[in-house]
């Protein structure tokens, strides 16, 4: 069976978020952030956390924008424009449409973990990119948030 991990760094120490990384089976983080230079934790910047993954964890790092939200849906969700329910509809419709399967082979997905900054996956991206790519996947897909 495949494995996808996802987390969220947002209110969470580098300590704990490490641990999480390192006492799972995970081999690759696949960030999914738009801006992945993210001032929101020190540990969080692309070659920071890159250097920390690897050091660490033993972990490899990759970054994946295709699978962020378009700043303007994001930015409309935010700011309350938009409700969930609507973010998630035009969310699937865009990855959907970016054929987001196609460009992650089950390989790469397999025990990788997901990133995004949001503390819980609930409202978040990454949980909505695990669910599309377990509901196209021809593997049974199992989902694990961290």
């Amino acid at each position: 069976m495949t494995t996808i991990y996802t987390i969220g760094f947002t209110q969470t120490t580098a300590k704990d978020f490490f641990e999480k990384i390192k006492n799972s089976n995970i081999t690759t983080l696949i960030d999914t952030r738009i801006n992945n230079n993210s001032q929101l934790s020190g540990f969080s910047k692309k070659e920071d956390l890159r250097f920390f993954l690897k050091e660490i964890c033993g972990v490899n790092y990759i970054h994946k924008v295709e699978l962020a939200p378009p700043k303007d849906l994001l930015n409309s969700y935010k700011s309350g424009k938009i409700d969930w329910a609507t973010y998630e509809y035009e969310f699937k419709k865009i990855i959907t449409k970016r054929e987001i399967e196609k460009k992650l082979p089950i390989e790469l997905i397999n025990n990788s973990c997901l990133l995004c900054s949001e503390k819980k996956p609930h409202f978040c991206h990454r949980r909505l990119v695990a669910e599309y790519l377990k509901e196209k996947s021809e593997t049974e897909i199992n989902i694990s948030h961290l």
